[in-house]
């Protein structure tokens, strides 16, 4: 049974409009310059490294709680690259996390265990290649 579901229509593709079923996230998508189109609004791969930066730090947290380990704070920087594969395309993904509270050890077999329970983790594991980053700061850094 899922824990909870959501639904999202886009019309236009990737020079379209994106809202999901409750109207909570509407957004209007542009090719990015780089790909030869106008940039200026959203585009899938910045939504999924967005999607995936916050679920990624939400999972280093939910292990933490789960260890019982001092972390203080955390964030994740989700870079999302569109890569040539043959005719086609693919993504290409590296998080670096940023812990507070732990030593470097620590922090490094926490990401480590929340990339193994990430839901977007688990859901490209095989098909998109993710390198991890981590760094551990002092608890009282700024």
């Amino acid at each position: 049974m899922a824990l909870y579901t959501t639904q999202a229509r886009v019309t236009g593709g990737r020079a379209g409009h994106g809202e999901t079923s409750d109207g909570l996230l509407k957004v209007d998508l542009a090719l990015p310059r780089e790909l030869g189109g106008q940039g200026g609004a959203t585009n899938p791969e910045q939504l999924f490294a967005v999607g995936y930066a916050a679920c990624f730090e939400s999972a280093i947290r939910f292990v933490a709680r789960k260890q019982k380990l001092p972390l203080t704070d955390a964030s994740v920087t989700s870079t999302v690259s569109l890569l040539p594969n043959g005719e086609g395309f693919k993504l290409g993904v590296a998080l670096a996390a940023e812990t507070k509270g732990l030593d470097q050890a620590a922090a490094e077999a926490l990401v480590s265990e929340a990339h193994k329970i990430c839901p977007y983790s688990n859901a490209i594991k095989g098909n998109v290649e993710v390198a991890l980053s981590t760094v551990a700061l002092p608890a009282k850094a700024a």
